[in-house]
């Protein structure tokens, strides 16, 4: 083995192969927001709501297909086009203990000004959610939602640096019913 050879370094040894673990948390890369579901938190979650209320839209008007777990927006200009179909709700911006942001939505009262208990009840969790870590479960007994604060002291959640529109638009991209020819509409109509 020449001289040359002997100070030049080995590419394959392990040594100089091993990474840190940490090596990443240093590279410059941002996550971005593509997908927000928009859902009920899921009974085993403890989740936050934003508690700043220029991040929940109300009253917004969603028509929700239970076989599809979909849920649609309705904008003002098709409202009237859909009013039997058409559930006023609540959309809180809410983020569970992953990190994971999504729109709950929580029906309001209806035209009589009466709530039913599973909507009450979602309400009031959504309020103690914008204070405290809370896990929400059905409960067909009791007939309402029950909730559960988070007994260990829990960071706040970080918060993406996105207005309420953008988020919407990532959540409802292809769920914003806003023209009459809408597939949702032909669908409702029976006109596909």
């Amino acid at each position: 083995m020449s001289n040359a050879e002997k100070l030049t370094p080995d590419p394959f040894n392990p040594a100089s192969l091993r990474l840190d673990q940490s090596f990443a948390d240093g590279a410059a890369v941002k996550k971005l927001l593509t997908t927000v579901p928009v859902r009920k938190p899921n009974r085993q979650d403890f989740v936050r709501v934003h508690p700043d209320p220029a991040y929940r839209l109300t009253p917004a008007g969603i028509i929700e297909l239970k076989d599809e777990r979909e849920t649609y927006l309705v904008t003002l200009s098709m409202a009237a086009e859909l009013d039997r179909e058409i559930a006023l709700a609540t959309l809180f911006l809410a983020i569970n203990r992953q990190g994971v942001l999504f729109l709950w939505p929580v029906k309001l009262p209806g035209a009589d000004g009466k709530h039913n208990e599973w909507h009450r009840s979602a309400a009031e969790a959504a309020d103690a959610a914008t204070k405290h870590w809370v896990r929400v479960t059905s409960n067909m007994s009791l007939g309402a939602y029950e909730v559960f604060q988070a007994e260990a002291n829990i960071p706040d959640p970080i918060w993406p640096d996105l207005s309420l529109s953008e988020i919407l638009k990532i959540a409802f991209r292809d769920r914003l019913v806003d023209r009459p020819d809408h597939p949702l509409i032909k669908r409702l109509r029976g006109a596909l």
